[in-house]
C-alpha cells in the first residue's frame, strides 16, 4: 500500500512482464490448440476417435500435470521452472511444422505443449504472488486471470484466417513468440526465500495437519465448480447455435470474454474479502440461476444466462484460490499445481457426464431439460459437499468452523 494515498502500489517490473506474457502466452497458444482437431483429422487424415482420444489425454495432462509442476517448482525453483517449461513448450510449438506432414510428430508437439503448460501454469502464479502482501493477491491474480482470458478469446480470432492455408507461417511465429518470451523470462530476478504460509486458525509452530485438512475443501470445491462450469462451456455451442445463430453465438462469447476480462480485477478486492460461505453461496447461486435461464432457450435468455454464469466463474474461481493459499502451509507453486489438478478432474468428469446427458436430452426433443438438470445441479450439490466434507472432519477429529458458517 502506499502509505500517503493509501491506495495499493503500482504493478513491479517483473509483475507487469509477467501480466503481459499471462495475455501473450494464451494468445499464441489459442491460436493453435482450437484448431487441432481440424489438423489431426482434416489434414494428417486420423479418424475422430482417435482425434478424441488424443485430445482429451493432452488435456488431462495439462491439468493433472499441474502437482508436478507445483513440485517442481519447489525444489526447481519459480524462474528456473518457468524457463523450462517455456523451452519446452517452444520446441512443441516448432514441432508442429514437420508435423503438417507427419501425424505421430504432430501427436508429440501437441504433448510437448501440454507438457509446458503443466510446468508452467504453477509457477508463474506462484512467482506473480510471491513475496507480496496478502492484500495485493487478488488484484495481481485477477489481472493475471483477465490477461489471460483475453489472450484466449483473442487467439482463435487472429489465426482463423491463416490456420488451414497459412499452416506453417502460423506456427512458425507462434513458435518465434515463445522464444521471445522465453527469452524476456530469462532476464527476470530469482526469486528469494519466503517463509512459510501461515492459513487461518493457525500460529507459528502450530500443527499443520489441521492446516493440511482445511485445504481439501478449496480443493474439493474447485472439482464442483469445474464439473458444473464445464456442462455450460462444452455444450452451449451445440445448445445456442441452433437456437439462434453462429454470428449470434460469437456476439455472446465476445460478451462474456469483455464480462469477465473487466469484472475480475474491479471484483478482486470485494471478493477476496467476502466470508468464503457467502462467496461460495452468491457463486453457485448465479450458476444455477445462469443454467436455469439457459433452458429457456430463446436469444435473450442465452445471453442472460450467459452473463450470469460468467459472474459465478468470476467469484468461485477467484475465491478458491485464495482460500487455498490461504488455508495450505504449502508453497504457492504446490497450491496452485493442485488446484489445476482439481480443474481437470472437474472437467474431465463433466466431459463424461455432460455427453451422455446432453444426448439423452436432445434426443427427447427438450434440450432444455439438460440445463434445467445442471441448474438443479448447482443448488444440491454444495450443500452436499460441505455437509460430505464435515462428517469427514468430524471423524477426523477436527473441528468443523472451516467447513461451515461464515468461514466456510
Amino acid at each position: 500500500m502506499s502509505p500517503r494515498s493509501g491506495r495499493p502500489a503500482g504493478f513491479t517490473g517483473p509483475q507487469r512482464f509477467l501480466l503481459a506474457g499471462s495475455f501473450l502466452i494464451p494468445l499464441g497458444s489459442f491460436a493453435v490448440l482450437p484448431f487441432m482437431s481440424v489438423l489431426l483429422h482434416e489434414r494428417l487424415g486420423m479418424g475422430l476417435g482417435a482425434v478424441g482420444v488424443v485430445l482429451a489425454t493432452a488435456s488431462l495432462v495439462q491439468f493433472s500435470g499441474g502437482v508436478v509442476g507445483g513440485a517442481t517448482a519447489e525444489r526447481l525453483g519459480l524462474r528456473r521452472t518457468m524457463l523450462l517449461a517455456l523451452v519446452i513448450r517452444t520446441v512443441g510449438f516448432a514441432a508442429f511444422l514437420p508435423g503438417l506432414r507427419h501425424a505421430y510428430v504432430a501427436v508429440a508437439a501437441l504433448f510437448l505443449v501440454s507438457c509446458g503448460a503443466a510446468l508452467y501454469l504453477p509457477a508463474n502464479k506462484a512467482y506473480l504472488v510471491h513475496g507480496v502482501e496478502e492484500a495485493r493477491r487478488p488484484l495481481l491474480l485477477s489481472a493475471s486471470g483477465s490477461a489471460l482470458n483475453a489472450g484466449i478469446a483473442l487467439g482463435p480470432l487472429a489465426a482463423a484466417p491463416f490456420v488451414l492455408n497459412f499452416s506453417a507461417g502460423l506456427f512458425t511465429a507462434v513458435a518465434v513468440l515463445f522464444a521471445a518470451i522465453t527469452a524476456g523470462h530469462a532476464l527476470l530476478p530469482a526469486e528469494g526465500p519466503s517463509p512459510a504460509p501461515a492459513g487461518p486458525g493457525r500460529e507459528d509452530g502450530e500443527d499443520t495437519g489441521n492446516a493440511t485438512r482445511q485445504s481439501v475443501l478449496p480443493f474439493a470445491v474447485t472439482v464442483l465448480s469445474l464439473y458444473l462450469f464445464m456442462f455450460f462451456q462444452h455444450y452451449l455451442a451445440l445448445y445456442a447455435v441452433p437456437r439462434t445463430s453462429a454470428t449470434y453465438y460469437g456476439l455472446v462469447l465476445a460478451l462474456y470474454a469483455l464480462l469477465l476480462v473487466v469484472a475480475q480485477p474491479l471484483l478482486s478486492g470485494w471478493i477476496a474479502r467476502l466470508p468464503y460461505a457467502r462467496a461460495l453461496r452468491i457463486g453457485f447461486a448465479a450458476m444455477a440461476t445462469g443454467m436455469a435461464t439457459l433452458a429457456l432457450g430463446n436469444h435473450a435468455a442465452i445471453l442472460a444466462g450467459a452473463l450470469l454464469i460468467c459472474c459465478a466463474e468470476v467469484i468461485l474461481f477467484l475465491k478458491n484460490d485464495l482460500e487455498a493459499l490461504a488455508r495450505s502451509p504449502r508453497s504457492p507453486a504446490v497450491v496452485f499445481g493442485r488446484q489445476r489438478l482439481a480443474a481437470g478432474i472437474g472437467a474431465f468428469v463433466s466431459g463424461v457426464a455432460g455427453g451422455e446427458g446432453y444426448q439423452a436430452a436432445e434426443r427427447a426433443d427438450h434440450a432444455g431439460l439438460f440445463w434445467a438438470a445442471v441448474a438443479v445441479q448447482c443448488v444440491v450439490l454444495p450443500p452436499l459437499l460441505t455437509a460430505a466434507l464435515r462428517v469427514r472432519r468430524v471423524r477426523n477429529g477436527s473441528p468443523t468452523s472451516g467447513v461451515s458458517g461464515e468461514t466456510a
